[in-house]
């Protein structure tokens, strides 16, 4: 997951959830669930200390294959039926896993995760209650939650007759081009079911009914070179790197401070000559020359397709302004789209609340869009109603050296995460 905010679920709010809990308000086969939860979590644990001690980066094939066909055991376990999806070779990916049930009553589900983590390396390590290893987090323990919660759902027979697809992709942190090809079957599995559920990881005691979408722009500014002492004058112009300032101010001015779009300038390179490849580049020049050539490399972030095209025809705009002596274009790349907050996933918010305050473990609010970065079920939450941030807990330094997260959340979001579905599906 992308930007993913890291939260620490203190041992206060752990210890009031836990104070409060009683389950009066579920009925007698939601008991039975969360009776199987907490029976069988020291298995849970061996799971997904198996599944982090793989080492499965995005450009690792066989590492993400390898969890892929750990993850398939578990579902083929519980009587749905698995697929590996294979992504062209060209695209140096290793795929994604579908598991399914063939129901044909309720609700149909997509249940969303990932099968990659961004660096690898740092293997599983329990200190008290937090656990330590890479893609605990983000998102191997929210894997954990959802399948532990079907588990559950399986050992009081309420998988029978359900309609569930579950796709764990094999690149959500590195994703293949073109987005068409490898978010393909995401999309289609979305076509065919009624609500979508992610288990990225939960922040404090919300969910996560938007995330913004990230894109990217590439700024190329040209201009008059010669001796510095004519800049300015006419016939030189203002040179390449003030009309770069310009621009760049411009956006700040006049695009800044609205809600959830940010942009920014992430590379620029300017002089006479300049050479820039993906992220890196070189440049040179001479204080006594006006500068030929400048390069910006940024990113966009928005929170619905509206605000990506207004913040897009803006700079457009301002970009088409030039300095005298200068000539400036600005392209576009598209990313990750927006999850837009929409009603259908407040709705699901809203009963994932009354289940969490049914289990005694408090209220559920959403969390603020702008604090959580792209993920995967962007590219299905303007299909289906969707909701994400249900996974594990106490996530701290996702994508980076030292990830952990909090084992003794495990429970409590398993059982809200499978008294969900048992509702969702009934």
């Amino acid at each position: 997951m992308r930007g993913f905010l890291s939260a620490f679920v203190t041992a206060s709010l752990l210890s009031t959830m836990l104070a409060s809990h009683t389950i009066a308000q579920i009925d007698p086969v939601e008991r039975r669930i969360v009776e199987y939860i907490d029976k069988n979590e020291k298995d849970a644990l061996r799971l997904l200390e198996t599944s982090v001690n793989i080492a499965s980066p995005t450009e690792d094939i066989a590492g993400v294959r390898a969890v892929g066909d750990l993850y398939a055991k578990e579902f083929e376990a519980i009587g749905m039926r698995t697929k590996w999806l294979d992504l062209p070779a060209e695209m140096k990916r290793a795929g994604h896993l579908l598991a399914e049930s063939t129901g044909t009553k309720g609700k149909r589900l997509l249940l969303l995760g990932h099968l990659d983590t961004v660096l690898s390396g740092e293997k599983y390590r329990l200190d008290g209650q937090t656990v330590h290893g890479t893609g605990v987090a983000d998102m191997k323990g929210g894997n954990m939650v959802l399948i532990q919660a079907l588990k559950a759902l399986n050992s009081v027979g309420a998988l029978r007759d359900t309609r569930l697809i579950v796709m764990f992709t094999g690149e959500e942190e590195d994703s293949a081009d073109p987005i068409e090809v490898s978010r393909a079957d995401m999309i289609a599995a979305a076509k065919r079911s009624d609500l979508a559920l992610s288990f990225e990881g939960t922040v404090l005691n919300t969910a996560t009914v938007g995330r913004r979408g990230a894109s990217s722009w590439k700024l190329e500014v040209e201009a008059n070179t010669g001796h510095s002492g004519q800049i300015f004058r006419e016939g030189m112009g203002n040179g390449a790197i003030f009309e770069a300032a310009r621009i760049l101010n411009s956006f700040r001015e006049n695009l800044g401070g609205e809600r959830y779009l940010t942009f920014n300038p992430s590379l620029i390179l300017g002089g006479t000559t300049v050479e820039v490849k993906d992220s890196d580049g070189s440049a040179s020049g001479k204080t006594n020359v006006v500068p030929a050539k400048l390069v910006v490399n940024g990113d966009l972030r928005f929170i619905s397709e509206e605000q990506k095209e207004s913040a897009r025809k803006r700079m457009r705009e301002i970009v088409a302004k030039s300095l005298p002596g200068t000539k400036a274009k600005i392209t576009f790349f598209d990313g990750l789209p927006a999850m837009t907050p929409r009603e259908g996933n407040y709705e699901l918010l809203r009963t994932l609340d009354k289940v969490s305050q049914d289990l005694g473990f408090g209220k559920v609010d959403a969390l603020d869009p702008g604090d959580r970065g792209a993920g995967d079920v962007a590219f299905v939450s303007d299909i289906i109603p969707s909701l994400d941030g249900i996974g594990i807990g106490g996530g701290r330094n996702s994508h980076a050296k030292g990830e952990s997260a909090r084992i003794d959340t495990l429970p409590i979001l398993t059982k809200r995460a499978a008294i969900l579905i048992y509702r969702l599906t009934r």
